[in-house]
């Protein structure tokens, strides 16, 4: 008897159901079934090989039988390509791909169509005919919605989206009203953009056109996910189709985008603005359902894809903030462009954060306007993947490729993404694939490059009127709907052009000013005033206790726990290191209420081991941080050692701090000079949003920067970087050289009733340096200083007055010491921007009779801050500079020649006639 005889006592639609589950997922069938499939499998690619000797399995398989697992494998061949063999292209033919979809590829022939199959069950159609399951397969995947998911392999997930498209055969079903609502929308995005085109011939709009279905998109996710309970959106957006976004979906008036586009100066003096498609903007909507949702488009520079950390970075600050709880409840959503997304590598950072603990925001919903071209570069030159979106694959996330022609596809794929975000907390992105009808901007010719692209385009009807026809043929609306719809939008913008028109200056409106109602910008004045940062020694005694404390009931690792019981010593003793400084600068602030996150990469522990705010219990690895185990009613500590990246992670936590002024938050630098990953994020957000977008911010950024003969990568923070970029009052840069004045110089970051990124150079060797201690006093009655002098220097004896900053004065102060010296004092900068003056002149008076003034850096001479101080101190035009020469590295490999340079510099400062520099 045939082996395999006995498949047919058993009803053939358990075995189809029981195969698709394999295909699925191999390992949730049982392990016979398993082996059995397997060999089937094998059975069946190996049967008919040229030379093949292995005898087929599937020959020893009942013929209907045999047929079912067939249909199953079409089945699952249209699950897993039918994506390459959609109508998701409106302008351009696709490419080709190879094997087809044909039934004969699948051991199926037109004979078969007829026949009955119980593997129509998987589909959700019951028994059905070959012919059935074909057109029902064809409905599902290969019409104006392609669909990738199949490499996901969460039997959960899969079957979910498996069962969501089954629905009417992954077709939109909406009513009459819905489907005016869509042309209302789409309506306004082609009329929109059309009065721009006519009123403000060739200046740059970035226009929708080509992409329009993205309005009325957004417009049905938004209104759907206020029954999911969603409170706020964060979005950010390439600069396409943005400015019909902030008026036809965040309702920003269309008045207020006209004054931009006149070009008008602002009301603000103090303020420079940016170009009209930069611009956010905050607002509240409330939903047909009555629900109101708070909007929030980021501002976002040219640089393409920089606004997605910033907008996870926004949505978690809003989540831990307002919704720990139920996070899901603020939702980011960020629309990218076709190039930009497949080019960019923060993309790939901001996708890896999806999934961690300090990241993570529930899910983001993305959208890519497709264009099939970046300025003037086809998507064959733009990407190597076959999709743009194959990042997506990254987090296993599925993908909707969808005709941005087809109205209601678009939304009915956006409502997808909404209920797969809702359910499983995961990202999910659309691809909407339409055109660009002009060029790059308005003024470009595409033709130049894509003749035959834009002679198709020219041709091509806009989205509203092909949709407006389907209605027409369904007797939904008559021929004069879609006039009067345009002709009434198109009155109202009129009527606000003349509005625009009549007011002289325009005025922007703060992004998210609810979170900022407490603070004022500051100016440079304002700025350089003292703030109150003591604390009663009896507080800060309490907080040394608890973190000097680990369970008593769990065991840790000997050193560890020798580590943070030295908490207590130190403090005991009035010796407190820059470790502690930092613990207890996060302490105050948090039983003072404020929220302390840090983030980057090795913080818990610290880069150099001198943090410890996360301790692992030996044998299970529990993390136990007793920053949190202060108080009853204090802020909430979070830290978190962040994934290899600097862009993503800085933008991210930028992100989080401009949604959160009450929350200290850090960013560290493994070492200084990693930054430099990031420079897209300093030039563009964090030394230059509030001149143009009026955004207050506090990030703090930690650099660990000095000259230890660690080689050029691990010296410098490249601090000459930080201060060729401050201007005016844009952000604070300091080089502290105590424990009690970075501990003060934190807790004012936070005291202080406005906010600035704090750019801080921090130790190396000085964490553990016998001399970088201060006292409990110091902590606890002290301020920060903007300059230290020299508490030891006799002024009438001083013949050489020396500035420095950082690290460096210790070296200094060490061959001094040696040298015995009494004339010379040792005067430390410790903010560098805004630059102390006052304080400065007031040392030069007080040494009257030094006649060699010296600038002393442990950087080379076009590094470092000496170029700084001659910008900013006329004085310091005749000071006498010791430095190493200029270089092109920071440093130099050899430690012994590191050594060498730097002796030579601080043989200069004692004596000038040991002039390195000639």
């Amino acid at each position: 008897m045939d082996k395999y005889s006995f498949l047919n006592a058993a009803h053939t639609a358990y075995f189809a159901d029981l195969y698709d589950q394999y295909l699925k997922n191999p390992d949730s069938v049982e392990p016979s079934w398993r082996a059995f499939f397997q060999g089937y499998d094998f059975g069946s690619e190996s049967f008919g090989a040229e030379g093949g000797t292995v005898e087929a399995v599937s020959t020893q398989i009942p013929e209907n039988l045999q047929k079912e697992f067939q249909v199953v494998k079409l089945i699952d061949g249209y699950r897993t390509r039918g994506h390459l063999f959609t109508a998701t292209n409106p302008v351009r033919a696709r490419r080709k791909y190879a094997p087809t979809l044909e039934i004969e590829n699948f051991g199926l022939s037109e004979s078969d169509l007829d026949t009955v199959f119980n593997a129509g069950e998987i589909l959700g159609i019951g028994v059905q005919s070959l012919r059935e399951i074909r057109k029902h397969l064809e409905a599902i995947y290969c019409n104006s919605i392609g669909i990738e998911y199949m490499y996901i392999r969460n039997p959960e997930r899969m079957q979910w989206i498996q069962n969501k498209l089954n629905v009417n055969d992954n077709q939109p079903n909406f009513s009459a009203d819905e489907k005016k609502h869509i042309l209302k929308k789409l309506n306004e995005a082609v009329s929109f953009e059309s009065f721009l085109h006519t009123k403000y011939v060739g200046q740059k709009r970035f226009s929708l056109e080509g992409g329009e279905s993205l309005i009325p998109a957004l417009d049905a996710l938004i209104e759907k996910a206020s029954e999911y309970d969603v409170k706020e959106f964060v979005m950010g957006m390439a600069h396409r189709g943005r400015l019909s976004t902030l008026t036809n979906i965040f309702g920003k008036s269309a008045k207020d985008i006209f004054s931009e586009f006149d070009g008008k100066d602002y009301e603000q003096e103090v303020f420079d603005g940016d170009v009209k498609y930069h611009l956010g903007w905050t607002s509240d909507r409330v939903t047909d359902a009555g629900k109101k949702i708070n909007l929030n488009i980021a501002p976002n520079p040219s640089h393409l894809e920089t606004v997605g950390a910033v907008v996870e970075g926004i949505t978690r600050a809003k989540q831990d903030d307002k919704y720990p709880d139920n996070p899901s409840q603020v939702l980011p959503i960020v629309v990218h462009g076709d190039a930009a997304i497949a080019g960019q590598g923060l993309v790939y950072e901001i996708v890896q954060m999806a999934q961690l603990d300090g990241y993570k925001t529930n899910g983001t919903i993305h959208i890519v306007v497709n264009n099939q071209i970046g300025f003037t570069t086809n998507y064959l030159d733009a990407r190597s993947s076959t999709y743009c979106t194959d990042v997506a694959k990254v987090t296993l996330s599925p993908v909707l490729h969808v005709n941005a022609d087809d109205a209601e596809a678009v939304v009915h794929a956006v409502l997808f993404a909404l209920h797969f975000r809702m359910k499983f907390k995961r990202d999910v992105f659309i691809d909407l694939l339409g055109y660009r009808k002009y060029g790059h901007n308005e003024g470009d010719e595409p033709k130049f490059t894509q003749p035959l692209l834009y002679k198709a385009i020219s041709k091509h009807r806009n989205p509203r009127d092909l949709y407006a026809e389907k209605l027409i043929a369904e007797g939904i609306i008559d021929n004069t709907y879609v006039s009067k719809l345009e002709a009434d939008y198109k009155n109202s913008l009129e009527e606000k052009l003349e509005d625009s028109r009549k007011i002289k200056n325009t005025e922007i409106t703060p992004f998210m000013s609810n979170e900022w109602v407490n603070y004022s910008p500051a100016q440079e004045d304002e700025m350089m005033q003292p703030v109150d940062t003591s604390y009663a020694k009896e507080g800060l005694a309490k907080i040394t206790k608890v973190l000097s404390n680990l369970p008593k009931d769990k065991k840790f690792i000997r050193k560890i726990s020798r580590l943070i019981e030295s908490r207590q010593t130190m403090f005991d003793e009035n010796r407190l290191d820059w470790a502690m400084a930092e613990h207890l600068a996060y302490g105050t602030l948090l039983e003072e209420g404020y929220d302390v996150r840090i983030s980057g990469q090795d913080v818990e522990r610290g880069t150099f081991s001198h943090r410890h705010a996360v301790v692992k219990v030996e044998d299970s690895e529990e993390e136990i941080i007793l920053h949190n185990n202060l108080s009853d009613t204090q802020g909430r500590f979070f830290i978190y050692n962040s994934l290899l990246s600097e862009y993503g992670v800085v933008g991210f936590d930028y992100g989080y701090a401009m949604a959160s002024p009450q929350t200290l938050t850090i960013w560290e630098a493994q070492f200084g000079d990693f930054s430099n990953g990031a420079q897209i994020m300093l030039d563009q957000y964090i030394t230059a949003a509030e001149d143009k977008w009026k955004l207050q911010n506090g990030l703090v950024m930690l650099l660990p920067h000095g000259y230890e003969g660690q080689g050029a990568e691990h010296s410098s923070a490249r601090m000459e970087r930080y201060l060729q970029m401050c201007a005016k009052d844009n952000m604070f840069v300091v080089d502290c050289t105590t424990p009690a004045n970075m501990y003060h110089l934190l807790r004012k970051q936070m005291k202080a009733n406005f906010r600035k990124p704090l750019i801080v150079f921090t130790p190396k060797s000085l964490l553990r340096h016998p001399l970088v201690v201060s006292s409990v006093d110091e902590m606890a009655n002290g301020s920060f200083q903007m300059l230290i002098d020299d508490a030891k220097a006799k002024a009438d004896l001083v013949k050489t007055l020396v500035f420095v900053t950082g690290k460096f004065y210790y070296d200094l102060l060490e061959e001094q010491g040696n040298l015995g010296r009494e004339d010379i004092a040792l005067v430390r900068i410790e903010q560098l921007f805004p630059l102390p003056v006052e304080d400065i002149r007031k040392v030069l008076g007080k040494y009257k009779n030094a006649d060699d003034i010296v600038w002393a850096q442990e950087e080379p001479r076009n590094m470092g801050a000496y170029s700084h101080m001659l910008m900013h101190l006329d004085e310091a035009m005749t000071f006498r500079a010791a430095s190493r020469r200029p270089y092109g590295a920071p440093a130099a490999g050899s430690s012994v020649r590191s050594k060498k340079r730097h002796q030579e510099v601080i043989d200069f400062v004692f004596d000038k006639t040991k002039n390195n520099q000639r």
